[in-house]
């Protein structure tokens, strides 16, 4: 595979703040590489870095061995933000001829481009309408489309599901996919723990400006992981959970009505961890076993949950 695009020892500083802290990445033709983690790490300021709009502090950015801000490099980009920078008081079809024209495309394959891209957005009947009536997915699938207008080599990805539904979510996944298998290089960054191990050939977890883990999804749940995660609904909730959670001795993530407990050795943990909760006033509607997640890496690597 083509080393498409590589980032090196990349610093960026904003004030007295440290954003990016010796990042480095690689990605590869006909691969999704996932940059995971948390609100505020960083990952949207390296993708602006990477895509020509900042410059690093210190280290080097190459696109097929062009800077990103060379002209030839830009070619080579599909950037998606994101928001994407849609003009509402044009239609869908006026929205990507404008983007088609700053990339220097014109002419009838330029229209044969726009109703491809729409038929595999899901946007063929709406192109017509002002984008200022478009719905936020529909939005996010236009403001992919336009960042495909060129057939770029290299997709930067910038959340791109967020506020989708789940089936427009997978839609996008899909699209992502055909991209994949074309032999683009495609870079996601994402707080979506599902949509990194769905995606990713390869993930870079960044925490606080800092790369802490890379691999592919199950190198990283082997290495850094737990060998199990013990998840637990309930009808009631114990009193005090917290504390509950904490005499346990384990580490554990709650979302809503579910916890996630990282054991070792669920044989002998299990009986415990029922114990104490039906002790402090808990009930229990299900109890399952299952193999760690992503975001069980990134507890595991910080103490704390992606949010």
């Amino acid at each position: 595979m083509e080393e498409l695009l590589v980032v090196d020892g990349v610093w960026k500083k904003f004030g007295d703040k440290v954003v990016l802290k010796n990042v480095s990445l690689i990605v590869h033709s006909g691969e999704v590489v996932g940059l995971l983690g948390p609100n505020g790490a960083g990952k949207t300021t390296l993708l602006r870095i990477i895509s020509g709009v900042l410059k690093p502090d210190q280290g080097r950015i190459s696109i097929k061995g062009l800077d990103p801000i060379d002209p030839e490099a830009r070619k080579l980009i599909g950037f998606c933000p994101q928001e994407p920078g849609l003009i509402p008081d044009l239609t869908g079809f006026e929205n990507m001829l404008f983007y088609a024209r700053l990339q220097g495309l014109d002419g009838k394959n330029v229209i044969n481009r726009i109703k491809e891209l729409s038929g595999i957005m899901g946007l063929t009947n709406d192109m017509d309408r002002l984008v200022r009536k478009y719905s936020g997915g529909m939005k996010k699938k236009l403001g992919l489309a336009t960042t495909l207008i060129h057939d770029p080599e290299i997709l930067i990805l910038d959340e791109p599901t967020t506020g989708m539904d789940p089936g427009v979510r997978r839609e996008v996944w899909r699209i992502i996919e055909e991209e994949r298998k074309r032999g683009k290089g495609i870079l996601i960054a994402t707080h979506y723990m599902e949509e990194a191990d769905a995606l990713s050939d390869r993930v870079y977890i960044i925490d606080q400006g800092r790369i802490i883990a890379s691999g592919s999804p199950e190198e990283l749940k082997s290495k850094y992981g737990p060998t199990a995660v013990i998840t637990i609904e309930f009808y009631r909730q114990p009193r005090n959970l917290d504390s509950v959670l904490q005499r346990i001795g384990l580490k554990y993530i709650v979302d809503g009505d579910n916890v996630r407990i990282h054991s070792s050795d669920p044989d002998r943990d299990v009986p415990g961890i029922v114990a104490l909760i039906h002790e402090a006033g808990g009930t229990i509607r299900s109890l399952r076993v299952s193999k760690p997640t992503l975001e069980d890496v990134f507890l595991k690597l910080t103490g704390r949950r992606i949010e």
